[in-house]
Parts: C-alpha cells; structure tokens; sequence
C-alpha cells in the first residue's frame, strides 16, 4: 500500500512528459545547431580570409614583378642609346657619366653601370671613382654576355660588390638581427649581403658587335617603397585597433629586408625573423605557404611565396598578411549574433511546444480512460475528441477498434507471412543472380578450349581458321567481361602496364569491322604516330573502347560517320582517345546521366546501361577522365583521357 502511494505521488502527468520531452528535442538540437553554426561560420570566415589573402599575394607579385619589368625596360632602352654606343666605340666613356646619373636618378635606380665586352668595369654612376673591376661573375653580366639578350631577376649581391657599386649601399645592406619569438636559430649577428632587384643588356655598335653591357638595380634592403606600395594598393591603407590591416614584407633568407610590419615602439620590422614553421616549408622546402603564422608580436593571415634568382635558388620570401584580429572579432560578433536568434528561437519554440502540448495530453488522457474500459470488457467505450487532426482520425479509429480488432489481426498476420516469403524469394533470387554470374564462365572456358583444340587441328592456310581465331578472341573478351561486371561491384584494383593505345584501338577495330553493325558506316582515324606508352591494364581498356565503339555504331543506327582520334597532351602527362559519331545526340536532361549504373536510352532488352558507368568506374581507376559533350541532331564526342608512364610524362613535358 505504501509502495502503491508512493507511485501515486511521483507519478508524472502526460502533459508535463510531452512538455519536458519536446524541450529536450528542442534543446538538443539547438545545441547541435549553434555549435555546428558556429563551427561553419568560423571556418567560413577563416577560408574567405585566406582566400583573400592569396588574391593579395598575386597582387603583390604583379607589383613585385612590375618594379623588375620597369628596371629591365629602363636597362635595356639605356643599351640602346646612340650615345652610349660612340662613347663605347671612341673609350671615351666620361662622355656618358653625367647622362648615366641623370638616368639613374630619374629612374630611382640605386646602380647603373657599364662594362665592356669582357664583363670590366667602364662607367659606376653610383661610384664613378672605382673603374675596371670584372663583373663577368655577375650572372645577368654573364647571361647578356653570351646569350646577347637582355637578364633581369632577383639576386643576391655580396658586401663586396656593394662596395664597389657604392659604400652607402653596402651600409644599407648591412642590417643587425632581432630575436624575433617562434624564429629558427642562427650562428650570425647581421646580414651584410644584399637582395636586388637587377637587370643587365648588351650593347651592341651598329654591325652589331657586341661591345659592352649596362646594368641596373635597386636595392632592397631598406627600400620601403615596394612594400609601402603593396599596402597602398592592395590594403588601401586601412587600419584596425591601431595597427594597420594588410602588411607586406620582402625577406632576404628569414630576416626582413623591407617591410611595413610594426614592432610595439612603431618602428618597422627590419631585422625581425620570420617564424621557422613558416622558414622550413618556404624557404626549405620550397612551397608557398597561405594560412596563420605569428608575425613579429602578433597573429596574421598569411600567404607567404619564394623570391628565386636567375638560377632558380630560393633568395628571399614575399609576404603578404592581414590582420587575423579583424577576422576574430568578426566571427565573435557572428557567433554572439548567431547565438541570440538561436536563443530567442528557442524560447519561442519552447513556448509552442507548450501550446501544442495541451491539447494533446488531454485528448490522449481521454484514449487512455477508454482503454481502460476495454481492458475490463467494455467494448462499448468510445472516446469524443473534437478537432481538426490526426487526434481526430485516431479517436474514430479507436471507436472502430472493437469490431474490427480479430480482423486487422488476421490481416496483420497475412501481411507478415507474404512479407517473410518476398524476402525470402529476394534472398533466393539475389543468391541465383551471384551463381549464374559465376557460372557463366564454365562454358565460356569450353568455348575457349575446344575453339583452341579447333585451332590447332587446322592447317595454316585454312580459310576458316580466322574465324575460328576470332571466337576464341570474342570467347576471351566475353570472360573479361564477366569478370568486369563483377569488378564494377567488387573495386577490383587494374593491372596495370604500359600499353600502346593506337594498338589498342586498332585491335578493338578488328574485332568489330566484319560486323554488320559498321558496314555502312565510315571510320576515320586520326592517330597521331609516336604515342608514349601509357600506363594501363589493356584487357579493361579494350573493354572501355569495345563499349565506345559499339555506342557509336548504335547511335548512328548503322550509317554514320565514326572518328577516331589519339593525341599527345605533354603539358598534363596525358594521352587523349576521342570517339566522335554523327549520330542521333544525347539530350541535355539525359547527357547528366550518362555514366548513372543501369541508365539506359535503348528499348528494353537491349543493353542494361551498366557500359558506360563500367568505362567511367575503369578509367577513373586508371587516374584518367572520361568526358562527354553532344548536340542533338548532331552528335556525340566521347573523350577519354589516359596518364603517361612518369619518365615519358617527365620528358615530354620538359621538351615542351
């Protein structure tokens, strides 16, 4: 009695259970909601930003790219000069010493120089004083010298030679390291070596002899005008919190040359080392690097690309950064914006769910008063819920329970018997399906034999012995096909090798010429001769090109044009196969699903539309692509693209 009372006093009303039980749905699926929306909106905002800052990256480098362009064009328009060609030819070069300067200063060159066809010193508009030196080591010098045209690109240039060019440069090349957080460590105290940007041009007299070479730089280090300009331009100048918003940075090795990054006091960043996770995959490993990176005394968004020389050896970075603040405070406010509808969204569905909840609990604690009188006999109870639902649908099936209970049973029951024996005859079914699939190679390995028996007992001039080689082909490739159908299911890895596509394409001709299918239709091939080989398991790719062949046929309904071309495509390291037909088309709605397993246009019991999704399931095996494109009324093109063996792909694509 006691047990009994205490039920009765923590027993829970329904109303209250469908309350608390809608509050939880809701609960915790506003939970998975924000904490997924947040999880979305931060990843999306941290992509777009980084997105952003590849864009900047390319700007930069055209600006970058442009400063070398205008020193080139300056360098090679001095070489062209008349006047610097008499004073070569005469030696008296002082004539163009004042000419030199003004180009120099007019240009903001920070070196123009002459030298002779030896690569010695003439003209130092820098440092006029200082003549005769050889700068045939120079590796622009050299490049004009023997290719006789103009060099330009990123070098290095050592304390020495920027002592020649001028004491001042070399005193602006020198720059003192700071400890820098999260820097790699080094032995050196400074950097005495320069980074410049540097082009140099033959001069030729008017036979054109070569007689001389001009070239010209700016130094980097300490130059802000380039990094100032990328900010200007990209970021706009913009600030954030104090601090400006884009910041960009040219590094000679890991220490910045030239930059606009602040340290706290205000001053710029010169000196300051680039982080070393950054340092080994940019500088070490040679790969660009986008994506978050410490930056002196603070967390940027980063693209950072390697400045190479003219011998292709990694010199310097070009950095471009934003300001990862920006983007933080931005998703915080998101996120809290987010959070608030979610919030409010919530209370307002709590409060629905209690509205929708009432009604409910009363007209199923009216189900349950008449349940309870059937349970003790009455089969005369019924219940009255007046509305406009399923809850009205359910009392008037309730009130039809007691007449029609023994029946429903007795149709449940037939329901459940005609149930198990479906499965059970979709079990059996399924289990003939894989048994034939199996069992169809028995035969076929008799085909096989008795055709080779055949064979052999023939003489070798028996006008039906190639007939007979035929079936045992056709016997073989219909093995292969079986076994394809099982492989489209299965995965089933190719094996591969290198194969000559013409001869593969050729063979597939042979099986299908004698067929009356391609009597009236006119196949012209366009193979281009010297294929590399590519790397592929022969018996699948015949299969792929049985199946393209025979479509095409098909498409064309026997009269046609059919062309068949192979090309080269070095630059990819691919070999492209194109089966071209002037047939019927395939619609836009239909040429979506084309490569779709069991998609099929053909009349029933002519094809299963698993030919294509086969070929597609191969060549994407075989790391290839398979496209399509076809106007109706027109015709259909498909191409299939097949990969090189790597030597071949390497050494064409080197050659092109």
């Amino acid at each position: 009695m006691a047990t009994r009372r205490s039920s009765a006093r923590w027993r829970i009303p329904i109303a209250a259970k469908l309350i608390l039980g809608f509050l939880l749905v809701i609960i915790l699926m506003s939970v998975v909601f924000i904490v997924a929306g947040i999880e979305l909106i931060g990843h999306r905002i941290v992509d777009e930003a980084q997105q952003k800052v590849r864009y900047d990256l390319n700007a930069a480098r055209e600006i970058y790219s442009g400063r070398l362009g205008n020193i080139t064009d300056v360098v090679r328009f001095t070489a062209d000069r008349f006047l610097l060609m008499n004073a070569l030819l005469s030696g008296d070069v002082e004539l163009v010493t004042d000419e030199l300067s003004r180009i120099r200063d007019r240009e903001a060159l920070d070196v123009l120089t002459i030298t002779d066809a030896a690569g010695r010193v003439l003209v130092r508009s820098s440092n006029p004083g200082v003549l005769g030196d050889d700068q045939s080591h120079d590796e622009l010098v050299q490049a004009a010298l023997k290719d006789l045209q103009p060099a330009a690109s990123t070098i290095l240039v050592s304390a020495q030679d920027l002592e020649l060019e001028s004491p001042a440069l070399a005193e602006q090349a020198r720059i003192e390291f700071i400890d820098t957080p999260r820097a790699r460590i080094r032995p050196e105290s400074q950097e005495t070596a320069g980074l410049m940007l540097k082009a140099a041009a033959p001069v030729f007299d008017d036979a054109q002899n070569l007689i001389g070479v001009v070239y010209g730089g700016v130094l980097l280090n300490g130059d802000f005008e380039l990094v100032d300009k990328v900010k200007q331009t990209v970021f706009q100048d913009l600030m954030y919190g104090g601090k400006d918003i884009g910041t960009a940075t040219v590094f000679q090795d890991d220490v910045r040359i030239a930059t606009n990054v602040r340290n706290e006091d205000g001053t710029r960043a010169i000196g300051t080392r680039m982080a070393e996770d950054v340092y080994n995959q940019v500088v070490v490993e040679g790969e660009p690097w986008v994506g978050r990176a410490y930056v002196v005394n603070d967390w940027y968004i980063t693209a950072y690309e390697p400045i190479r020389d003219f011998s292709d050896q990694i010199v310097g970075v070009l950095y471009v950064g934003i300001l990862e603040q920006k983007y933080r405070d931005l998703q915080r406010e998101t996120v809290l914006v987010f959070l608030g509808i979610a919030l409010l969204g919530v209370a307002g569905a709590m409060t629905l769910a209690y509205l929708v909840a009432r009604p409910i609990s009363r007209s199923i604690g009216k189900l349950a008063a008449a349940s309870r009188e059937i349970a003790h006999g009455n089969l005369d109870a019924t219940v009255q819920i007046q509305s406009n639902d399923e809850l009205h649908e359910l009392a008037k099936t309730f009130n039809l329970m007691t007449t029609t209970l023994k029946e429903r049973d007795q149709k449940l029951k037939e329901f459940t018997t005609r149930k198990v024996m479906e499965s059970e005859r979709l079990a059996l079914i399924g289990h003939l399906a894989a048994n034939v699939a199996h069992e169809v190679n028995n035969p076929l390995q008799g085909i096989v034999a008795y055709s080779h028996l055949l064979l052999e007992k023939m003489a070798d001039g028996d006008s039906s012995r190639a007939f007979v080689q035929k079936i045992v082909v056709q016997a073989k490739r219909c093995t292969e096909i079986i076994r394809g159908l099982l492989d489209f299911s299965r995965q089933r890895k190719p094996l591969k090798q290198p194969c000559d596509v013409n001869g593969v394409l050729r063979e597939c001709l042979a099986l299908i010429e004698d067929q009356a299918l391609l009597h009236n239709i006119q196949v012209q091939r366009n193979l281009q001769g010297n294929l590399p080989p590519v790397v592929v398991d022969p018996s699948q790719i015949q299969q792929v090109f049985m199946n393209m062949l025979i479509n095409a046929a098909e498409a064309m309904d026997g009269r046609g044009r059919l062309t068949l071309s192979t090309r080269e495509e070095p630059a990819g390291g691919f070999v492209e196969v194109a089966f071209e037909d002037t047939g019927r088309g395939i619609s836009e709605e239909n040429l979506e699903k084309v490569f779709d397993p069991f998609f099929t246009t053909k009349d029933v019991g002519h094809g299963t539309g698993l030919g294509l999704a086969i070929s597609y399931g191969i060549i994407r095996e075989h790391k290839g692509t398979i496209t399509v494109e076809s106007e109706v009324g027109r015709g259909t093109c498909f191409t299939v693209r097949l990969p090189m063996a790597a030597e071949e792909a390497v050494t064409r694509g080197n050659a092109t």
